[in-house]
């Protein structure tokens, strides 16, 4: 089921990707959703609601949840579950970046089984299941091997590395940042940067695909506590995300305090 899973999916990402370009830089529509939560353009929506036919159609049973759908809590009922992002980075994406994508994917009792994040502006696409390999472009690719923090290209925000989040010390590394979380999941996945890091709240939507992808290329992919990543859970939410090579993850989650050796 995950390969069926996987080429629905990749195949929903595909038009989805033609509907976003036929929108992007071409001045659509713009609201503010209010709050932490963002900008949302027509383009997001029109995606959206692609989507929900389209895969809802082909698997009536599975449960959705989506940014841009209001939440039906019978998706907690449901073994199988759509967790969706019409468009990862509005805000790239509103502003006519090529670096926005589309994040698809299918989780099943708790964990992802298959996955799509799709570039449009950048024709390239990253897959995995969970008895598939991480592809780009339908070539294997493997996360960084590195074993020292220190000096290590990673993906994250200023604020994530503000000393009071790292009782065991800030690491010095050299920090990069791109709009979408879903892609910076792949980054980390393809070898690009070292690794990426998040430590506020993370919405399922933004991480469900990339964190298999990312894992699934050989990153150890957890909370920023150390605890595996669960999907459609009630709140939709994750402890923040360390997606990282097994040695620089274990280094991450001891300075964060949340290592074996944090109470030593």
């Amino acid at each position: 089921m995950p390969a069926r899973d996987l080429a629905l999916l990749t195949e929903a990402a595909r038009e989805a990707g033609r509907i976003a370009l036929r929108y992007w830089r071409r001045d659509p529509k713009v609201w503010d959703k209010g709050g932490e939560h963002g900008p949302v353009s027509e383009a997001d929506l029109a995606v959206n609601d692609m989507l929900k036919l389209v895969l809802q159609s082909a698997r009536p049973d599975y449960g959705w949840l989506s940014e841009e759908t209001p939440d039906d809590p019978a998706r907690l009922e449901c073994e199988s579950v759509f967790i969706i992002d019409p468009i990862d980075g509005t805000r790239a994406f509103i502003a006519g970046e090529e670096t926005f994508s589309h994040s698809l994917a299918v989780a099943r009792q708790g964990r992802v089984t298959a996955a799509v994040v799709f570039l449009p502006a950048l024709d390239r696409i990253y897959t995995a299941s969970e008895s598939a390999p991480a592809l780009r472009d339908g070539q294997p690719m493997a996360a960084s091997r590195r074993d020292r923090l220190e000096g290590a290209d990673i993906l994250t925000t200023k604020a994530n590395m503000a000393p009071e989040k790292w009782p065991g010390g800030v690491p010095e590394i050299f920090r990069h940042f791109r709009a979408s979380l879903a892609w910076r999941l792949c980054l980390a996945a393809e070898g690009r940067f070292d690794g990426m890091l998040t430590l506020r709240p993370a919405w399922e939507w933004d991480i469900a695909a990339g964190s298999l992808i990312a894992e699934r290329a050989g990153a150890v992919v957890t909370d920023a506590r150390g605890a595996a990543l669960r999907f459609n859970t009630a709140s939709a939410r994750a402890d923040g995300v360390l997606a990282l090579p097994p040695a620089l993850h274990a280094e991450a989650l001891r300075r964060l305090g949340a290592g074996p050796a944090a109470g030593r």
